[in-house]
């Protein structure tokens, strides 16, 4: 029983630092963002095209921005490898109280209607099976939360780049600029959120397992 309910430390940690990453990532973005909304506001000052400071800022920003996704399918990525590791855990913990099979873990991000309620459904069931059973709920406040986040930040300004590009004066851009900061803002906050969860869940399951060994193996009983 100890043995089956070990939790994946090292991929939680992998997980929180790629989510960190991505994090630093967008601030840098949301920087580049902020200083070419700064000098469309003022004249340009004349000069040969290789020393034009927009060209430089676009791609600085180009390049954060490939970063920036290179992260976050990296982070999807381990975050599910993570997550099914973890059900391996809420399996020993409280089988019956795993809704959805192993696949959902895989099409859950990807079906567009099962990406809205589906990855929330496998947290809420962890969280569920880390709380004494007279106890268990699913769902938390700081849950609703994270997942709020996660959703406004993938769909609230996913167009923003595509208006930059098509901005023909520096009014468009600056409208298109300050709302690429606002969804950097967005993403900083759900990866923030996405590192308090992952270790909250470990936490719990943590306490969870120790508890169900200690039911297993009575006081003062050697292990094996």
């Amino acid at each position: 029983m100890a043995e089956a309910v070990r939790l994946p430390r090292g991929q939680a940690w992998f997980a929180c630092c790629v989510l960190a990453a991505f994090a630093l990532v967008s601030v840098a973005a949301g920087l580049v963002a902020w200083h070419k909304y700064q000098l469309l506001a003022g004249p340009l000052a004349p000069g040969p095209y290789v020393d034009n400071p927009l060209v430089e800022v676009d791609t600085y920003f180009r390049n954060l921005l490939g970063w920036r996704t290179g992260l976050l399918i990296l982070a999807l990525l381990q975050f599910s490898i993570w997550l099914a590791n973890m059900r391996d855990v809420a399996d020993v913990l409280w089988r019956q109280g795993q809704r959805r099979r192993r696949a959902w873990l895989v099409f859950g991000w990807v079906i567009p209607v099962a990406q809205l309620f589906v990855p929330k459904m496998f947290i809420n069931d962890l969280w569920a099976a880390s709380r004494p059973e007279p106890q268990r709920r699913r769902g938390h406040p700081l849950l609703t939360a994270w997942w709020l986040s996660v959703l406004v930040a993938a769909n609230g300004y996913g167009d923003a780049f595509d208006e930059l590009k098509k901005a023909v004066d520096a009014s468009q851009a600056r409208h298109a600029l300050r709302q690429m900061m606002v969804g950097e803002s967005l993403h900083i906050c759900a990866a923030a959120l996405s590192i308090v969860v992952v270790w909250q869940l470990v936490r719990r399951l943590e306490r969870a397992a120790a508890m169900a060994s200690a039911e297993v193996w009575p006081t003062g009983k050697a292990r094996s």
